[in-house]
C-alpha cells in the first residue's frame, strides 16, 4: 500500500486515510472475543479499542507521535515501513528516537513511500550526495532513518528529520551505551541484481543527537549479510548480531576499539561446542528443549564483505550453528535474549538466552566459555506467534513484538517473565495486521514505545506499569 503525502492513504480501492482515526486511545469496557492462551495474568485481559488500532489492557493509553506522511522539520516527508527503533536520553525530559524505515529498494511500492514523495516531488530537498546509494536515474534509495525528538513532559512531539539516507531495507538495529543507533541493511542487493549502485547488507551507525544527515559510512567489517539486529555488551563493547535467514547465524564482532566501530575489527559466527554444524531450530528432531543450556565456541569469519552472499553458508561449514530467522536481540542484565522467528517444532518462534564468558572475546574464555539457552518456544500459536523485535523492561520482562503475517491471526505485544511465562500486553486491530516493530522503553521506563509498520506509525503507551499480577 502506498502513502498519500496529505493524510496517508493505502493505494488503490482501499482508500483509507488516516486522518479519521484518532490520535489518542484507550482501553475500554467491552471485552475482545479473541481467546488467549496466557500462562500468568499479566495486566489482564485486553480491552476493545474504539478507534480500531491497539487493544491494551484496563487503565493503558496510547498516543500516536509520528505517522508515515507527515512533513518533516526539513520538508522532507516521514517515510513509511516503520521498522525497528532506540530511544535516547537528550536531557531535560526530550529523548530523541531513531526509527528503520524497512524500504527495499527493488520494490517499486517502496520507492513511492521514501521521504521524497509519491511522484519524489520532494526529492529535490534531499542532497544525493548526502545519500548511501541511489538508483541509476541518480534518486536515492528510500530507506534509512528518521529522529523523532519527543518530550516527555509535554506529551509533544518536537521535531522530525531525515538522519540517514540512500540504504536499504533497515529492519532492525540496536543502541549502543555511547548513544548512536546501528541501522541493519536486511538485504543482499548488489548492481548486478538490483536497481541500485552500490552493494548492501551493512550496519550503519546514526548518532542521537545529530540534527540533520549524518555520513552513511557501511561498517564493513561487521559483515556483509542480511542483517537483522544488535545488541552490545557494555562490560566488553562486543557487538552480538542476528541474521534474518531460515539458515541464519548468530555472529559476534570483537572490535579493534570498543566504541570506535568504524575502526575495523574481528567477526565471528557462534556454534555449540558439542555439536558443530548443529541446527538449533528443532525443526527436524529436538536437539534441545526449554531450559537446557549449551556451552558455545566462537569461530572466526574470512571475506566477511562476501561479494558472493555466502557468509552464513560459510560459517555453518566451519561449525557454527543454525538460528531459524534470528531477529530481535536486546541486551539485559549482565545476558542478552535474541527471538528465531520461525524456530521450534511448529515454527512459531523460539527465544535463546546468551550468558558471555567472565574472559568473552579473550583466549581465556575457552575454560570458561559461554553458554545459551532454549529459553522460550512456542508449542501454541495462540501463545506466542512469531516474535520478532524485542526489548527488556526496566523490571526484566521481556516484551515481544509478532510478525506473524497472517490477515486473521493478529499480531500482539506478548511480555515473557524471568522465569519463561507468557502474558498478553497488546493487539494490533488496524486494517491489514502489520507487524508491531521497534519496541523500547524511555529512560524512566515510564513509556514503552512501538511501531505499527503499516500505516507507519509511532506510539507512545502508558499505564500502570507496576500492576503485574501472576
Amino acid at each position: 500500500m502506498m502513502l498519500n503525502r496529505r493524510t496517508l492513504m493505502s493505494a488503490g480501492a482501499a482508500g483509507f486515510a488516516f486522518s479519521g482515526l484518532a490520535r489518542h486511545g484507550s482501553a475500554q469496557a467491552t471485552r475482545a472475543t479473541e481467546t488467549y492462551v496466557n500462562e500468568v495474568t499479566g495486566y489482564g485481559p485486553l480491552k476493545r479499542d474504539p478507534n480500531g488500532l491497539l487493544d491494551l489492557p484496563d487503565g493503558f493509553s496510547y498516543q500516536v507521535i509520528s505517522q508515515g506522511g507527515d512533513t518533516m522539520d526539513d520538508g522532507l516527508y516521514v517515510p513509511g515501513q516503520f521498522d525497528g527503533m532506540g530511544c535516547f536520553a537528550l536531557g531535560g525530559s526530550q529523548v530523541a528516537l531513531v526509527r528503520n524505515h524497512e524500504l527495499r529498494g527493488t520494490s517499486a511500492a517502496h520507492r513511492n513511500w521514501g521521504p521524497g514523495g509519491y511522484k519524489g516531488e520532494r526529492l529535490d530537498r534531499l542532497d544525493a550526495a548526502g545519500a548511501y546509494d541511489t538508483f541509476r536515474d541518480g534518486r536515492p534509495l528510500p530507506g534509512g532513518t528518521t529522529t523523532v525528538v519527543y518530550d516527555l513532559e509535554t506529551r509533544r512531539t518536537v521535531r522530525q528529520h531525515l538522519s540517514l539516507a540512500g540504504t536499504s531495507t533497515n529492519c532492525a538495529g540496536g543502541a549502543t551505551p555511547w548513544g548512536s543507533w546501528l541501522t541493519c541493511e536486511e538485504t543482499e542487493e548488489t548492481p548486478a541484481t538490483a536497481d541500485v549502485s552500490r552493494p548492501h547488507g551493512f550496519v550503519f551507525e546514526v548518532p542521537a543527537s545529530a540534527t540533520g544527515l549524518v555520513a552513511p559510512v557501511p561498517l564493513v567489517a561487521m559483515g556483509r549479510f542480511s542483517h537483522e539486529a544488535v545488541c552490545i555488551d557494555p562490560r566488553t563493547g562486543i557487538v552480538y548480531l542476528t541474521e534474518d535467514q531460515g539458515d541464519g547465524l548468530l555472529y559476534r564482532f570483537l572490535p579493534e576499539t570498543p566504541g570506535q566501530l568504524v575502526k575495523g575489527g574481528r567477526l565471528q559466527a557462534m556454534g555449540f561446542r558439542d555439536a558443530p554444524g548443529s541446527d538449533s531450530s528443532n525443526h527436524n528432531g529436538r536437539l534441545w528443549s526449554v531450559g537446557d543450556w549449551r556451552e558455545v565456541v566462537w569461530l572466526d569469519l574470512e571475506e566477511v564483505e562476501a561479494p558472493e552472499a555466502d557468509l552464513r553458508k560459510r560459517g555453518h561449514a566451519s561449525g557454527a550453528t543454525l538460528i531459524a530467522r534470528g531477529e530481535g536481540i536486546h541486551w539485559g542484565d549482565g545476558e542478552l535474549y535474541l527471538t528465531a522467528t520461525s524456530g521450534g517444532p511448529i515454527e512459531r518462534g523460539q527465544v535463546m538466552r546468551y550468558v558471555p564468558s567472565p574472559d568473552e572475546g579473550r583466549p581465556e574464555e575457552t575454560r570458561s566459555p559461554g553458554r545459551i539457552q532454549l529459553f522460550v518456544e512456542s508449542a501454541d500459536e495462540r501463545a506466542l506467534n512469531m516474535a520478532d523485535n524485542l526489548t527488556v523492561a526496566p523490571w526484566g520482562h521481556l516484551i515481544l513484538c509478532e510478525d506473524n503475517y497472517s490477515a486473521e491471526k493478529r499480531n500482539h505485544l506478548k511480555g515473557v517473565t524471568p522465569d519463561g511465562r507468557v502474558y498478553t500486553l497488546g493487539r494490533n486491530v488496524f486494517t491489514g495486521n502489520s507487524e508491531l516493530a521497534g519496541a523500547v522503553f524511555s529512560p524512566d521506563g515510564q513509556v514503552l514505545f512501538v511501531n505499527l509498520q503499516y500505516p507507519g506509525l509511532t506510539l507512545a503507551i502508558r499505564g500502570p506499569w507496576s500492576a503485574f499480577a501472576v
